[in-house]
């Protein structure tokens, strides 16, 4: 059964102090979906813009706040196995993060976990800005173990 809602805010927002310290806000938080937002504010770069490793850290941490809505966090855990980010343009504002896992998929990697101990599973993610303007993509290989 997934964790409520306001330990996976904490979790997702306290938990690691480099994530604590960015100023990451978990907008959307339920099952099989979640919307995270990074502030420009102490996360710019020398030009301004936002920092790579605040876009990275946004871009990886959809991963675990999707986990905890969506998976028994005491059956099973997450690792993710690689990542990739794609640098669109300069991101000069707050950027927004959405990620999403349908009720049937988080069913089969469930099952699969439970029949093989493991299933990956891939999150394709675009940051935006408040325009909607696509600022970098990600790539995620995420991996479901049981316990």
């Amino acid at each position: 059964m997934p964790m409520p809602i306001e330990l996976v805010r904490q979790l997702t927002e306290e938990q690691i102090a480099f994530v604590k310290r960015s100023g990451l806000k978990a907008e959307v938080l339920e099952p099989g979906r979640v919307r995270l937002r990074m502030p420009l504010a102490g996360n710019q770069n020398h030009i301004g813009s936002m920092y790579a490793g605040a876009l990275f850290t946004l871009a990886e941490i959809p991963g675990g706040a999707l986990f905890l809505t969506s998976f028994d966090a005491q059956r099973f855990y997450p690792i993710i196995k690689e990542m990739n980010l794609r640098f669109r343009r300069p991101a000069s504002g707050d950027i927004r993060v959405e990620a999403r896992l349908e009720a049937e998929e988080i069913q089969r990697l469930q099952q699969q976990a439970t029949d093989t101990g493991k299933a990956e599973y891939l999150l394709q993610l675009q940051l935006t800005d408040d325009s909607g303007e696509v600022v970098a993509e990600s790539r995620g290989v995420y991996q479901l173990r049981a316990r």
